[in-house]
């Protein structure tokens, strides 16, 4: 569970609600406090149990580089409604709620699509379906296939006990224990459970599937033109960070470890993760450029 460690918004961070072909989404929408917007957008996916909140703590150093960030709930999660049909969340079905956001956010730019943990899986679908055309592609704390590990069994026991359980017995019995024992603050605590519980239980037990089975799509990504970069905490505990080193050489990728974090780098070492994105997204931006002008 990605905690944020705190929900104030910073300076130039708006809640908004996105309206696509696929639906309307809960957002955070971040502008420069300073300058203008004259960079590319970025969209940034959260992961199986988290939020668009889960983004807070990198959202106004990502806007001061000149862009118009915006992290999303996923279709089912937190704040954007979601139908109790499975099929409504594969992640393919996901990625196509990705291009239809990057789309409308883009309005003929090209985007920064990045995605955190099971939000990679979904953003790995959108970049290989082929119907937007992205800047650049991360991969946070994501992996080639499914998640492994100590997240794998937790991956199991939401798919199988949400259903027959429900959210509120799933709080009480896992996720507000892990809470206590990051000794969160209650406004955190309070905020963890609202989160859970406005979740879809259909979409969060068919996601904890999906990320429990996708298969490995490297190869495929691979064949896609577009800069991709692998971030991960040096300690992560989802999928092992030799597993992601090794992606990321499968695609010829850069690859960045930020040290000290484990799961979710942008929650734990918010300035480090954020800096790495700006540096890669102005450079998959300049070699976009110096193609384009090679070319006329």
């Amino acid at each position: 569970m990605s905690t944020p460690r705190f929900l104030d918004l910073p300076p130039g961070v708006t809640p908004q609600k996105i309206e696509t072909s696929q639906g309307t989404f809960a957002a955070l929408e971040a502008v420069p406090v300073s300058g203008v917007v004259e960079r590319w957008p970025a969209l940034l996916v959260p992961g199986l149990t988290g939020s668009k909140e889960d983004f807070i703590a990198v959202l106004m150093t990502l806007a001061q580089s000149g862009r118009r960030v915006v992290a999303i709930d996923l279709r089912g999660q937190y704040e954007t409604p979601g139908p109790d049909d499975p099929a409504a969340y594969t992640c393919a079905a996901l990625g196509s709620d990705v291009d239809a956001l990057a789309q409308v956010i883009g309005a003929g730019d090209p985007v920064h699509l990045v995605g955190h943990s099971f939000g990679g899986l979904v953003g790995r679908e959108a970049v290989i379906d082929g119907r937007t055309r992205f800047a650049s592609f991360t991969l946070m704390g994501s992996g080639p296939g499914a998640i492994e590990g100590r997240r794998a069994g937790n991956g199991r026991k939401i798919m199988e006990e949400v259903p027959s359980l429900g959210l509120e017995a799933i709080w009480h019995a896992r996720f507000e224990p892990e809470a206590l024992a990051q000794d969160v603050s209650d406004e955190i605590l309070r905020f963890l459970r609202k989160r859970l519980l406005a979740n879809s239980p259909t979409g969060l037990s068919c996601m904890a599937e999906q990320v429990l089975s996708m298969h490995d799509r490297t190869d495929e990504l691979r064949q896609i033109e577009v800069p991709t970069l692998v971030l991960y905490g040096e300690h992560d505990d989802g999928w092992p960070p030799e597993s992601q080193s090794e992606m990321a050489a499968r695609l010829g990728a850069e690859c960045v470890v930020v040290p000290g974090a484990v799961h979710s780098p942008s929650v734990e070492a918010p300035e480090t993760t954020a800096a790495a994105l700006v540096r890669f997204w102005n450079a998959a931006e300049k070699h976009f450029l110096d193609i384009r002008s090679n070319t006329v």
